[in-house]
């Protein structure tokens, strides 16, 4: 795998019996940038992320992750990537900070190199005033942080972020919008991040991927997919139109 792409996959499929949730999908992402996976619901964008965490065996194809194979390196994987699934567990009784000490522990981090990145981190989700309340009392976009701070306190080299903005609050969205560029910009952090919100995408993603019904229709930055649908001219359109445009000829 050339330096530069922290995923690749070559033809990644995967089959449920007769229906094909992946198909042949070819994708890079590389180091250092965020890329925006769309796709509506079905097209494939969860089962993907699964099988680049080794949680779900590809039928075909194969997948390297941080120059590793998922499937034989789980382990390796793992330690490498943060994953935020869309729906985050939580135990309710916990206040965040033992929440994250929680965490820690399962990731044998020593107790008082835990308790520095703990302190840190409820800085950087913007979580310091609210460490020793209950995660059974916060809102969703609280959770949201907190679930992004139990993945960095591993020191993750990518993170997969399911949907992280789904069902917040527009002040909850630009609050998590704001943290995930921050992580990009000051911590170099590849982020590849599922999203059904466009405008959102837009925003952060310096290359997006399309995903319709298993396959990879498209691929690259907004501006080199406008010129690819629409051509040169003196507009701008935005990912939103040049998402349905593709949508509209599959």
């Amino acid at each position: 795998m050339e330096a530069d792409k922290i995923i690749e996959t070559i033809n990644l499929t995967k089959t449920y019996g007769h229906q094909t949730a992946v198909n042949s999908l070819s994708l890079e992402v590389r180091e250092g940038e965020v890329f925006g996976f769309l796709g509506p619901n079905g097209a494939g964008k969860t089962t993907t992320l699964l099988m680049l965490l080794g949680l779900s065996r590809p039928s075909g194809g194969y997948s390297r992750v941080c120059g590793l194979d998922p499937l034989r390196m789980a382990r390796e994987v793992k330690r490498l990537v943060g994953y935020l699934p869309e729906n985050v567990g939580f135990y309710s009784d916990l206040n965040a900070v033992e929440s994250l000490e929680y965490v820690a522990t399962l990731n044998g981090i020593e107790r008082t190199e835990a308790s520095k990145k703990i302190h840190d981190l409820l800085e950087l989700i913007g979580l310091s005033q609210d460490g020793r309340k209950k995660v059974g009392a916060f809102s969703r976009g609280m959770k949201q942080r907190l679930g992004i701070a139990e993945v960095l306190i591993r020191d993750p080299k990518v993170l997969f972020l399911d949907e992280p903005t789904i069902g917040l609050d527009p002040d909850g969205a630009l609050r998590l919008i704001d943290l995930i560029q921050s992580l990009n910009r000051d911590r170099n952090i590849t982020v590849l991040v599922s999203s059904h919100n466009l405008y959102q995408v837009q925003k952060i993603s310096h290359r997006v991927g399309i995903m319709i019904d298993g396959k990879m229709v498209a691929e690259g930055s907004v501006e080199s997919l406008a010129e690819e649908k629409f051509g040169v001219g003196d507009k701008e359109y935005s990912l939103e139109e040049i998402y349905m445009k593709y949508f509209q000829e599959v």
